[in-house]
Order: C-alpha cells, then sequence, then structure tokens
C-alpha cells in the first residue's frame, strides 16, 4: 500500500480548534515537521480538511 508524506507548512495559529485538532491527530507539532502515514480514507479526510495547511507527496 502507497504511503503519504505530510509536511505543516502553515501555522496553526489563528486556525479554528478542529482544524488544529485535525493537525494534531496528523501526528504533526511543529512546522516543517513531516510525518508518514498510510495512504487510506480516513487520513485523506483529515488532510482534506487542513489541506491549506499541509503538504503531502506519495512515497512508493
Amino acid at each position: 500500500m502507497a504511503k503519504l508524506k505530510i509536511t505543516l507548512v502553515r501555522s496553526t495559529i489563528g486556525r479554528p480548534y478542529p482544524q488544529k485538532r485535525t493537525v494534531e491527530a496528523l501526528g504533526l507539532k511543529k512546522l516543517h515537521q513531516s510525518v508518514v502515514r498510510e495512504d487510506v480514507p480516513s487520513v485523506r479526510g483529515m488532510i482534506q480538511q487542513v489541506s491549506h495547511l499541509v503538504k503531502v507527496e506519495t512515497i512508493d
């Protein structure tokens, strides 16, 4: 199964609480921090909610 590299590129300061919680649920805490997650629908949904804050790359 493919994996996704998710990087936080914009700050969560001033963002609504649900967006902050979504970023935290993805495992991101600091700016420019990256995590690798499985490409599953639940993760895709979280990425869609905060797409303006993160950068996503596919890893084979």
